[in-house]
C-alpha cells in the first residue's frame, strides 16, 4: 500500500532524544543550563553580537518585543495580512491596533509602498514577516521606520536561517527579530521560539517579562549553594520562558541546521526544474547571494490551469499527498474583518493569490522517491 506523504515532518535524531534523557536525569528540566547554552549558541549562529532571548513561542517572543518597545493603547502597528493570527494577535493583547496591509505579487512579502501609506501619527512599530522563508525588502521597511521613527519587529518565524543582503536574518538593524521552533519549521524544539536584538536593555525587558517579571531567574537562585531566596517582581509579566527539554532539542537542531538547509535548497531546486513548464506560479528564489530558508514551497496556479486549487489538494489527497494553504489572509478571518471593517478589496494581491495557492510537500526526511511522487501527481494533474 502506497504510504502517506505529510505535508511536514520533522526530523528528530538520536543526538536530540540523548540530550532529553540527559535533562530528565540530571533533575533540571525547566529553564537552566542547557536554556542558556541553546541561548549561547544562537548567538554565535546569528552573530553581529546579538542577544538571545529563548522563549516558549514565537508568539510569545512577538509579544514580549512589542511589549519591549513600549506598544501600548492607541498605537497602531503595521503588518501583512498574508500571515498567520499571531503576527497581528499580539498587537491587540497589548491593547493597540493593527494595520494590515497588502504583499507584493512576485515574493508574497509586505508590499513597502503599501506600509507607506499606511502609517499615521499613531503608527509605532512595523511587522514585516519574512514569508516562506524569503527575506524582506529590509533596507526599504528600515529607512521608512529610520524617517518616521518608528520601531521594527522582524517576524522570522520562517526564516532560519535566511540572509539579506549577506547578512542573516536576525543580524540586521531591526530593533528584534523573533524565531519560531514550532514542529513544521526549518528546526523544531517541538514548541519554542527565540527573540534576538542588537540593544541590550530590550534583552534585558523580555527576560524579565518572560518569566513574571520577575528580576533573578529560577535557575540562578536555585542553583545557588547559599541562601538565595529573595527575589522582587518588577512588573507584570508572563509565562513565555523556554524549557531545558526543549532546549536539549534546540541544542542539536541548531548544528544541524546547515545540513537541513542544504536538503531544502536540494527539494526546493528539483521541485522548480520538474514543474517549470506547469500553469504555475513557482515561488520567487532569493536574489543572487542571499539565501531562502525554503520553510515553505508555496506554488499558485494561473488561469489556464485545468484544475482549481481546492480540486488539486483533493486530488493530491486522493493519491496520499498532504498540503496546505499559508495563509487564508487575516482580512478574511471573522475577527479581523469585523474589527477593523475590512474588505477584500483593499488587500486584491493577497485576496487573489489565496484563492490559487497551496504549500506542497518539503521536509528534510523527504526521500527523493516521495519527491518523485509528488511531482508526478502534479504533472499528469496539470498537464
Amino acid at each position: 500500500m502506497t504510504k502517506f506523504i505529510p505535508f511536514a515532518l520533522p526530523e528528530i535524531g538520536e543526538e536530540e532524544i540523548e540530550e532529553v534523557v540527559d535533562s530528565l536525569r540530571s533533575g533540571w528540566v525547566t529553564t537552566g543550563p542547557k536554556t542558556k547554552q541553546f541561548e549561547k549558541s544562537f548567538e554565535r549562529f546569528i552573530g553581529s553580537e546579538v542577544e538571545a532571548v529563548a522563549v516558549n513561542s514565537a508568539t510569545a517572543g512577538l509579544h514580549l518585543a512589542l511589549e519591549a518597545i513600549g506598544v501600548g493603547v492607541g498605537d497602531e502597528v503595521i503588518t501583512t495580512t498574508h500571515t498567520f493570527t499571531a503576527t497581528a494577535e499580539v498587537v491587540r493583547y497589548l491593547g493597540a491596533d493593527i494595520v494590515l496591509v497588502d504583499i507584493d505579487s512576485e515574493t508574497l512579502n509586505i508590499d513597502t509602498e503599501a506600509i507607506r501609506e499606511a502609517i499615521t501619527s499613531k503608527t509605532k512599530a512595523i511587522i514585516p514577516v519574512h514569508y516562506a522563508g524569503l527575506a524582506c525588502d529590509m533596507d526599504a521597511i528600515i529607512n521608512l521606520a529610520a524617517e518616521f521613527g518608528l520601531k521594527v519587529i522582524e517576524d522570522a518565524a520562517h526564516a532560519l536561517p535566511a540572509t539579506y543582503k549577506g547578512k542573516n536574518i536576525g543580524a540586521l538593524k531591526s530593533d528584534v527579530t523573533v524565531f519560531s521552533f514550532y514542529a513544521n519549521k526549518t528546526m523544531t524544539t517541538g514548541e519554542g521560539g527565540m527573540a534576538v536584538t542588537k540593544h541590550p536593555e530590550l534583552a534585558e525587558r523580555m527576560k524579565v517579562m518572560r518569566l513574571h517579571g520577575i528580576n533573578r531567574d529560577a535557575f540562578d537562585r536555585f542553583r545557588s549553594e547559599k541562601p538565595a531566596w529573595y527575589y522582587e517582581v518588577v512588573a507584570p509579566g508572563f509565562k513565555y520562558n523556554l524549557t531545558d527539554i526543549a532546549s536539549a532539542i534546540g541544542i542539536h537542531q541548531l548544528s544541524k541546521l546547515p545540513s537541513f538547509l542544504k536538503r531544502r535548497q536540494f527539494l526546493a531546486d528539483r521541485y522548480h526544474t520538474e514543474l517549470a513548464h506547469l500553469p504555475l506560479v513557482l515561488p520567487a528564489r532569493a536574489p543572487k547571494g542571499d539565501v531562502h530558508s525554503w520553510h515553505l514551497f508555496v506554488i499558485r496556479l494561473k488561469d489556464d490551469a485545468p484544475v482549481n486549487r481546492d480540486e488539486l489538494i483533493q486530488v493530491l489527497a486522493d493519491n496520499k499527498i498532504g498540503t496546505s494553504v499559508h495563509y487564508v489572509p487575516l482580512h478574511r478571518h471573522p475577527y479581523w474583518q469585523d474589527k477593523y471593517n475590512l474588505v477584500k478589496e483593499d488587500f486584491p494581491v493577497s485576496d487573489s493569490a489565496y484563492f490559487t495557492m497551496l504549500s506542497i510537500p518539503l521536509y528534510t526526511s523527504m526521500s527523493d522517491e516521495q519527491q518523485s511522487r509528488v511531482i508526478s501527481v502534479l504533472q499528469e494533474t496539470l498537464r
